[in-house]
């Protein structure tokens, strides 16, 4: 079963700001030093649309760009975004990565570079892509075709090599500065004053509270600042060792092996090799099961949780606590500990990734612990598939997605290694609806492809559930042709092995296809085959979104008794097992379809409960559909709030691919309420309006539609500055006072979380960067001030 969490934590990096202002990584560490660095690169970016930070592993590019994004989140109307590249390895994908991290939930067939580009055609933002070098080229033709098309944007990159494209600009990242060598009668306030031994007093204070840079000690900490080069890593792995040796040992120890460093290694550049030098030496510190676990939990990617590394490693076992050795490992800085919500994950620097990989394939270990690590992942898939329909729902969705990398690393062995295609298309069919939910077709349809291009050793049952997997993903598109093509195969091959089950299979896949495509009647008929042998059989997996194409097909055609049957069958089902995703789905349709029919009431109760529940999964695709139909709802009476809602919608719709009417026959309706609004505000204050709704946040918009409105101030249109909602006031107010955010909550009795939210949020609307500033205009605000 997997660790709990918040469902509202659901999409939410750990440690991470994501809102209109982007989705940069909280420092977790002081920065220091690169005055000139920042102020050059910034310089630059005020005239060039690309940037690339090059320099060696470990030299702190990554942290001197996320530090140039966060000080000029105020340029970027639209924010400033992150996508960290370091654990994609497949090229093709690169295009997902990024709207990925941008929070664009595209579900139509159209290339991922097509709708990134158009969502970024109107933007106004900075772009940063960490870690390019092992796809130069990939990133190379995103950022040609980005920037070419989206004159809004602008990227600044992050690689050991530049991207050498027209117009690139290149900033070679150095050391951090260093006390020279000759200066040996410096003072204690002159050596203070370069950035690699600040650093190193920064840290080493963190390791051990109370250490400071003195008199007696400060040659000691230049000379190793300096053996170093004054590179970030080293510095910091080193400042880590004091928790358990003395400055004058680290310089000592460091000293031999630079010494015999100088041996050998003549072709490798002087800095590399001090990192690896200096990597070497923590590994070298470290026990032998320390040793033995750093190179074991090299084979994840990203990052895992306690439950993986025990999964994987249970055929073998350390000599020890497992969590007593990961705890070893993160006082000795090799392990990064980090919480996404209530949950714990740990995580290797891709530095300290390779270098645990080399130490694995020495020992000849590698391959065999791939596939327990890609056996363990087709487990959690499984487990996943199976509680998908129950309480654990939002759970699952919750892991599924942090462990993307993991994931993705499995399929991409699989599918990449003779033999193994068919453990790799059971892993990817099994996530056909975490892929749904979180709007990732084109990625889900990839890896299919990939899948089926293989005839080796797969089981007739796998082939078939992926080939009309396929096709309802293709369905889910628009796609039709693909997904005739898929179902035809499927059909063949079922036809050839037969059973009532793989025909059932069969037929749900091309019943969607024919909705999809306007053939109602035909994928009603395919539809009830189907849904015939999946009810008997309890196969809710396939029982639970037949019925829901089902009820959304007997609404198209009018019949709203059967669709009522159909609704209400799906709902008494879903809410027994506490199931979220598609109940959320078949409470908004149905209450549109009772609203349409007269009872107004009571389809309004049944559309604000589904969008309530929507919120505890935060599908786009399920917001704009939701929005649009209660603007569709309040047009008549209160066209104005109707008109925002269209606004949010359009917006919501645009991010994820466009609307499908061909599913839901609403093109009429919707051309009907915009003519209407229109009509009943006056072209100005219809514009006006849409525009107020297009600036909502899809939270604010949900909120808004739930009439929520102190958690959602809608915009002024008119260039005042935004007004904090009140418990926002509430909030700064209490920060004014110098509470911490844990203190806020406990004053005002609501999370943690919340606290924060309603911080970024009232630095957002302020333009603000720091809870110093928004303190300050507290302060400014009272009488008399």
């Amino acid at each position: 079963m997997p660790e709990s969490e918040p469902p509202a934590d659901i999409g939410v990096h750990a440690k991470s700001r994501r809102g209109k202002s982007g989705n940069l990584p909280l420092d977790l560490t002081s920065f220091v030093g690169r005055r000139h660095e920042l102020a050059d690169t910034r310089k630059l970016l005020s005239g060039s649309r690309l940037v690339t930070l090059i320099g060696a592993g470990g030299v702190g590019k990554t942290r001197l760009a996320l530090r140039i994004g966060d000080v000029s989140r105020r340029t970027y109307d639209d924010g400033v975004w992150f996508v960290e590249l370091g654990e994609l390895h497949d090229g093709d994908l690169l295009g997902q990565a990024v709207s990925g991290a941008l929070g664009l939930q595209d579900h139509s067939v159209r290339p991922p570079m097509t709708v990134l580009t158009e969502q970024l055609a109107e933007k106004r933002i900075l772009l940063v892509l960490d870690n390019c070098e092992h796809l130069v080229e990939a990133v190379a033709g995103v950022a040609q075709v980005v920037l070419r098309t989206c004159p809004g944007v602008q990227i600044l990159a992050t690689s050991r090599a530049s991207l050498d494209i027209r117009g690139e600009v290149v900033v070679r990242v150095p050391p951090l500065s260093l006390p020279e060598l000759t200066r040996s009668t410096a003072t204690l306030r002159e050596i203070s004053r370069y950035d690699a031994v600040t650093l190193f007093e920064q840290r080493a204070g963190a390791a051990v509270p109370g250490f400071r840079l003195t008199e007696d000690n400060m040659g000691t900490v230049a000379e190793i600042c300096r053996r170093l080069e004054g590179l970030p890593l080293p510095i910091e792995l080193a400042a880590a060792r004091l928790r358990a040796m003395s400055v004058e040992q680290i310089r000592e120890r460091l000293g031999d092996r630079l010494r015999l460093l100088t041996l050998g290694g003549r072709g490798t550049p002087t800095r590399q090799q001090t990192l690896r030098l200096c990597i070497d030496w923590s590994y070298d510190l470290c026990s032998s099961q320390e040793q033995w676990l750093w190179a074991r939990l090299a084979v994840f990617a990203g990052g895992f949780e306690l439950d993986a590394a025990e999964g994987v490693l249970a055929a073998d076992p350390p000599d020890g606590e497992l969590l007593d050795l990961l705890t070893s490992l993160i006082d000795k800085s090799v392990l990064i500990r980090e919480e996404v919500g209530s949950v714990v994950r740990y995580r290797l620097l891709d530095t300290i990734r390779e270098y645990g990989r080399e130490k694995l394939y020495e020992a000849g270990g590698y391959w065999d612990l791939r596939k327990r690590h890609r056996d363990w992942y087709e487990q959690l898939v499984l487990r996943a598939k199976t509680e998908w329909i129950g309480p654990l729902q939002v759970e699952w969705i919750a892991r599924l997605e942090r462990e993307q990398p993991n994931l993705r690393d499995a399929m991409e062995f699989c599918l990449s290694e003779d033999g193994e295609a068919e453990t790799g298309m059971r892993i990817v069919t099994g996530m056909y609806q975490f892929w749904f939910v979180r709007g990732l077709f084109s990625e889900g349809r990839h890896w299919l492809d990939r899948a089926l291009t293989s005839q080796e050793g797969q089981q007739p049952f796998d082939r078939i559930e992926a080939l009309c997997t396929s096709s309802m993903l293709a369905a889910l598109q628009g796609d039709v042709a693909a997904g005739t093509i898929s179902t035809d195969q499927a059909r063949l091959l079922a036809a050839r092995v037969g059973g009532a089950d793989l025909d059932a299979l069969v037929a749900f896949a091309e019943g969607c296809l024919a909705v999809s495509d306007g053939e109602v009647r035909k994928g009603i008929a395919s539809l009830e085959n189907a849904i015939n042998v999946f009810r008997p059989e309890g196969d809710l997996n396939q029982l639970v979104p037949a019925l829901v194409w089902l009820a959304l097909a007997f609404e198209m055609t009018g019949d709203i008794q059967r669709a009522t049957e159909s609704y209400e069958e799906l709902i008494a089902l879903t809410e027994s097992r506490e199931e979220i995703i598609w109940r959320a789905m078949a409470l908004c349709d149905y209450g549109f379809a009772m609203w349409q029919h007269g009872e107004r009431e009571r389809g309004t109760a049944l559309l604000e409960d589904g969008l309530r529940l929507s919120r505890k999964v935060g599908s786009q695709l399920s917001y704009a559909w939701a929005l649009e139909q209660f603007a569709w709802t309040d047009v008549g009476q209160r066209p104005e709030r109707s008109t925002v809602l269209l606004g949010a919608a359009d917006v919501l719709f645009s991010a994820t691919g466009g609307r499908a009417p061909a599913l839901t026959n609403t093109a009429t309706l919707h051309e009907k309420s915009r003519q209407h609004a229109r009509t009943s505000l006056g072209e100005r204050a219809f514009e006006a309006a849409m525009k107020r709704g297009a600036a909502l946040s899809a939270d604010e918009a949900v909120a808004y539609a739930l009439g929520e409105e102190a958690r959602a101030e809608v915009p002024a249109t008119t260039g005042e500055a935004l007004s904090l909602t009140r418990r926002e006031q509430q909030v700064a107010e209490l920060v004014a006072e110098g509470l911490s955010n844990r203190a806020i909550a406990d004053r005002l009795v609501i999370s943690q979380r919340t606290v924060e939210g309603h911080v970024e949020h009232s630095l957002v609307k302020l333009g603000f960067t720091s809870r110093t500033q928004l303190a300050a205009w507290v302060h400014e605000q009272k009488p008399g001030c």
